[in-house]
């Protein structure tokens, strides 16, 4: 992509928002799941729901790596933040994510040394610069970020960095995408694939979703074209009765992946048994940990963590809204106890949360005050 107007271009827009409107029959439903919560923000921050026709629902999907992950989990980070000899570091939308009782932003202002860093090689960093301290890294995300932890952790243990350590939390694409495919109430007829998450394990990787569930999944850029072009491509299919795996976004997306950084990700990491989830539960082979040959360098053995099993805040229904269950909007308490500024669940902290994005860009399109 050399300039961004080339993927906003208003004509091309309105010339697809016409086709689509041409493909779709009066009266049926296409229900299509866009799963990343890139795709969502982009969704709404540009309108593209208006140049829909009423025919086409977009369902938001689980691929919010801040959003899955459950309570117990964020207070083990808690608990580690507040260790006395810990440096803990983490990616900015995890410092507000709210515990059991606090966030890590709490956590700091009552003299935790939490700081936020851009990488897991500015953890590392930290661990050099402060050799009398044990720097933790919060490592979160899908497929995407884990090759950095990968790499990162690979660089730790050629160079003997004994001070640093990773508090993994990495999950998989897979696993939750069969439970919603799975569950009886959620009504998909089509996915939006992913884009980040398909440049490292490739779009062969949804092969089980059209050959196993028979629908339809088409990996998406992140414009507004991109994202109009693949729900073009996905109601294509589904007119014409196919199910297969395209790829829109051929010009960051190969088929097989980045083997580099497969390889990486094998090399330290493997498969848990089970993981928990927040709205989906635990599911099993869904989180990473580290292999044992970097047990030097996992959190969860160096410190005896909690591990606590807390439910969700019983008024805030984000498990719901990243099945697809429910919509952002449909949740009793949005716009009103649950805000960006004071949230009580993740889908409204993160920069990839549905319930931030409906807030932030979709409030007037769904009959609540700005």
């Amino acid at each position: 992509m050399r300039f961004v107007d080339e993927y906003r271009d208003p004509e091309l827009a309105r010339t697809l928002a016409r086709e689509l409107a041409e493909l779709v029959e009066p009266g049926s439903v296409f229900h299509l799941m866009e799963v990343c919560g890139g795709h969502t923000h982009a969704i709404y921050k540009h309108g593209i729901m208006d140049l829909l026709p009423p025919e086409v629902d977009l369902v938001h999907g689980p691929g919010c790596p801040v959003c899955v992950m459950p309570l117990g989990r964020v207070d083990d980070a808690l608990f580690l933040a507040r260790q006395p000899d810990v440096l803990f570091t983490t990616f900015a939308d995890m410092m507000r994510v709210p515990g059991s009782k606090e966030t890590l932003l709490d956590a700091r202002a009552r003299g935790a040394d939490v700081r936020m860093v851009y990488s897991p090689l500015d953890a590392l960093e930290l661990a050099r610069r402060n050799p009398d301290r044990q720097v933790v890294f919060y490592a979160i995300g899908f497929e995407t970020t884990t090759p950095s932890t990968a790499i990162t952790l690979l660089r730790a243990q050629a160079e003997g960095i004994a001070n640093f350590s990773v508090f993994c939390n990495h999950v998989t694409i897979e696993p939750p995408l069969r439970a919603i495919l799975d569950a009886p109430d959620v009504r998909l007829d089509g996915l939006v694939g992913p884009g980040h998450v398909s440049t490292v394990i490739g779009s062969d990787a949804y092969r089980f979703v059209a050959e196993e569930y028979g629908r339809p999944v088409v990996v998406s850029g992140f414009e507004p074209l991109d994202i109009l072009q693949s729900i073009h491509m996905l109601v294509r299919q589904l007119v014409e009765g196919r199910a297969e795996v395209e790829n829109q976004y051929t010009r960051a997306v190969s088929p097989e992946g980045n083997a580099r950084a497969l390889a990486a990700i094998a090399e330290t990491m493997e498969l848990r048994e089970s993981f928990e989830w927040r709205g989906l539960g635990a599911l099993p082979r869904s989180g990473l940990r580290l292999r044992e040959a970097f047990a030097g360098f996992d959190a969860e053995l160096r410190w005896e963590l909690p591990h606590a099993d807390v439910p969700d805040a019983k008024a805030c229904q984000c498990g719901q809204v990243l099945r697809g269950a429910l919509k952002p909007w449909e949740c009793k308490v949005f716009a009103t106890a649950c805000t960006p500024e004071r949230p009580l669940g993740t889908c409204m902290v993160s920069s990839e949360g549905a319930c931030a994005a409906a807030y932030l860009y979709g409030r007037e399109h769904v009959g609540v005050p700005a």
